[in-house]
């Protein structure tokens, strides 16, 4: 039984090994076919990938290239745009910085100008006062004049009429 059991395996190598050969010929083949079918068949269309991808990169190149142009173009325009805006706003800073010295310049004067009205009131209501007072005392104390008796006036208007 020993030796049949070393005879199985011999004898299915035996017949197998006309089967691989005939196999991996068949393969082969196949491919030779599939690989003469491919090359007929680019020399008959006259497509040939290769050059398609080359051009489909280079358009694609070109038009990142493009692309890219066209944003530093509008990059170097919005920088334009905001250095104008920086400008703007500058100028913008200064007319209110000179406006708050303006209007601070005019409270100053409005609130020195109030000052001298409120103190020429004061004035004038203490010229008012003493007008006031001066002719109380004025009315208050009765005119002293003197008159003469009525005698001397009879006389004295005698003597106005015999000089005349």
């Amino acid at each position: 039984m020993i030796d049949l059991a070393r005879d199985t395996p011999s004898t299915s190598l035996l017949r197998l090994g006309g089967q691989p050969i005939a196999l991996t010929a068949a393969a082969l083949l196949l491919l030779i076919a599939g690989v003469t079918s491919i090359a007929i068949w680019r020399a008959y269309t006259g497509a040939a990938p290769e050059s398609d991808r080359m051009v489909a990169s280079r358009q694609l190149q070109a038009r990142a290239a493009q692309a890219s142009e066209q944003l530093v173009e509008k990059t170097k325009g919005l920088e334009a745009t905001q250095q104008e805006s920086i400008d703007q706003l500058q100028v913008v800073q200064d007319q209110l910085l000179t406006m708050k010295r303006l209007l601070a310049a005019q409270q100053a004067d409005t609130k020195r100008l109030s000052e001298q009205v409120t103190a020429l009131n004061e004035s004038i209501d203490g010229l008012r006062q003493s007008f006031a007072s001066a002719r109380a005392t004025e009315v208050d104390t009765p005119s002293v004049t003197r008159r003469k008796p009525a005698r001397h006036r009879v006389q004295a208007s005698a003597r106005k009429r015999s000089r005349g």
